[in-house]
Order: structure tokens, then C-alpha cells, then sequence
């Protein structure tokens, strides 16, 4: 939508697209976001707290991200027309990049606590240093590891031939 919006050439309306993936992926990680929580709270007896639980916080962090992504992988196997006729395989694929990489967001509930020590307390609780920043390196080892962009620049062929790198 929004290379269309700015006069760049679109390859795709929206299967595909980082408008899908960003959208589907945010959404299936609200979703499993507060589900986990909400079960782990009711486990633990009180409402999920690193300080006070930091191994179930990890653990809910695993499997948040890897449920929600593989929530979004398999929507979008069964329904982005790109995967007919490899539907299974997609999901397949898809379901184990999405473990690789969600075994290394361990670290994401420890990021405030990183802020905290080298930018003071005010810094990790801030929006940034306690959501924002936690969040975005999650997402880059999860989608760097388990999808390798890393090796590839992040990019599919459509986006390397608009950026000039293949022609």
C-alpha cells in the first residue's frame, strides 16, 4: 500500500507483502501475547512478573512468539494463493523457521534490565526501553535467524530489483 501510495512500482497488493507479514504477524502475536499471559497468570496464581518469575516469563516468551508466528505461518499457507499446490510443505518450512528462530528471543525479557544497568532505571521503564527496544531485537534474531535475512538482506527479489541490487 504504501509504495503505491509514494509512486513505486508494486509487485503484489497485499500476499507477500510486508504489509501482510506485518500486519498478520502483529496481530497473531497480540493475540498469543495475552493468551499466554493470561494462562500463565492463572498457573502462577498472580499476573506474569519477570522479578518475580522470571523462569516462567522466558518460557511465556518462547512460546508467545513461537505460537503466534506459527498462527500467522499457517494462515497465511492456507491462504496466500503464492503457496498453492504447497500448502503442507509452506507450512512445514515456514513452522520451523519459526522455532529457530523463536529460541533466540530468550533474551528479550532481559533487555530493560541491560537499560536499567547502563541508561538508569527511568530509561528501562519507558515505553522504549521496556517495550519497544525488547521487541524490535526479538524480531530481528527470530526473523534474522530463522529465515536467514541476514544472508539475503531481509529482501525478496521484487524489493532487491526496486533498491538496485538485482537487476
Amino acid at each position: 500500500y504504501f509504495n503505491k501510495f509514494i509512486g513505486r512500482e508494486v509487485d503484489e497488493k497485499f500476499w507477500g507483502t510486508r504489509t501482510q507479514h506485518i500486519v498478520g504477524v502483529a496481530a497473531c502475536l497480540a493475540v498469543t501475547d495475552h493468551a499466554s499471559q493470561h494462562f500463565f497468570g492463572r498457573y502462577l496464581g498472580r499476573p506474569l512478573c519477570f522479578s518475580k518469575s522470571p523462569t516462567a516469563f522466558v518460557a511465556h516468551t518462547f512460546l508467545f512468539i513461537f505460537t503466534g508466528v506459527t498462527l500467522y505461518v499457517g494462515a497465511d499457507a492456507a491462504f496466500n494463493p503464492q503457496n498453492e499446490g504447497k500448502r503442507g510443505e509452506a507450512f512445514k518450512e515456514e513452522t520451523y523457521r519459526s522455532y529457530v528462530g523463536s529460541n533466540t528471543a530468550w533474551f528479550e525479557p532481559y533487555v530493560p534490565v541491560a537499560v536499567a544497568k547502563f541508561a538508569g532505571p527511568a530509561a528501562a521503564g519507558s515505553w522504549l526501553g521496556s517495550s519497544l527496544l525488547p521487541a524490535t531485537l526479538a524480531y530481528t534474531t527470530v526473523k534474522g535467524v530463522g529465515w536467514y535475512d541476514w544472508g539475503n538482506n531481509g529482501l525478496n527479489d521484487h524489493e532487491k530489483r526496486l533498491n538496485g541490487l538485482k537487476k
